[in-house]
């Protein structure tokens, strides 16, 4: 019976041991991301095989796994930067990003985890610069954002596309400018909308006036073809059919015969 004691003790040992080189030897890798193995007794990080994947893996104990993030990432940067009249604009962008799958362990063995920090954000700082330089704070305040948005994203796309980042988007969130150059280019964008709009207003009442004398035209064209074709004869030609029709209508009335001016009858009625 004293013997069990020292026969189970090293059993218990060995049983501890594989229970730690167990744990050490296995690595469950989450959705979304991918792990980098590092051969301590090897040739260091691994580049020559796709990285561990999603799942449950079996390393060696001396090995190491990097685990990075592989989803679409954002990353947010607050930048100062020049206009080209050398204004200070602030800048608020971000950017879709993640890391080129196949190529992760060269990610990891030449950039290392701080990849962010070390290539991304200062290139798209760079990039950011080059680009609002060339623009006035007029143009930034009103019709360029979209396209400086597009050429933040191609001269920053140039660069990590050799860095093992795959560039998916640039967001220009906003353009801040200072309070008086606001203020006096919303001042001009003001008073160019109501001269537009004055414009108009002429255009529009041109465009009214030349009608009505175009529709008086036609009236004073008609009434002189009118004038010219109501000859004497056609004129008391009317006038007797005029009479007769008056003559026949029940109500009283009184009819001259050649008492007019022109000979026409003259009639008069009770009402």
């Amino acid at each position: 019976m004293d013997k069990m004691p020292k026969v189970a003790l090293p059993l218990v040992i060995v049983f501890i041991v594989l229970i730690v080189l167990v744990s050490k030897s296995t690595l469950t890798i989450g959705s979304g991301r991918a792990g980098v193995l590092y051969k301590t007794f090897g040739n260091g990080v691994v580049t020559d095989q796709p990285p561990l994947g999603e799942g449950f893996h079996f390393i060696a104990p001396w090995n190491k796994v990097f685990i990075y993030e592989v989803r679409q990432q954002e990353v947010f940067e607050k930048m100062q930067v020049l206009s080209s009249n050398g204004l200070e604009i602030k800048l608020d962008a971000s950017a879709w990003f993640s890391p080129e799958y196949e190529s992760l362990g060269k990610l990891h063995q030449e950039k290392g985890e701080a990849y962010i920090q070390r290539i991304l954000l200062p290139t798209i700082r760079s990039a950011a610069r080059s680009v609002v330089g060339r623009y006035t704070p007029e143009q930034l305040y009103s019709s360029k954002r979209d396209a400086i948005q597009a050429e933040i994203f191609e001269e920053t796309k140039k660069i990590v596309d050799g860095q093992y980042i795959q560039l998916n988007e640039i967001l220009v969130r906003d353009v801040t400018l200072p309070a008086t150059i606001k203020e006096a280019i919303e001042r001009k964008l003001k008073q160019e909308q109501e001269s537009l709009e004055y414009e108009f207003k002429l255009v529009t009442a041109q465009k009214e006036a030349e009608r009505q004398i175009i529709e008086a035209q036609g009236k004073a064209d008609a009434n002189r073809i009118l004038s010219a074709s109501l000859t004497d004869k056609i004129l008391q030609d009317k006038g007797i059919e005029a009479t007769i029709k008056l003559s026949e209508s029940p109500n009283s009335k009184v009819i001259v015969i050649g008492g007019g001016d022109s000979g026409m009858p003259i009639i008069l009625g009770n009402n």
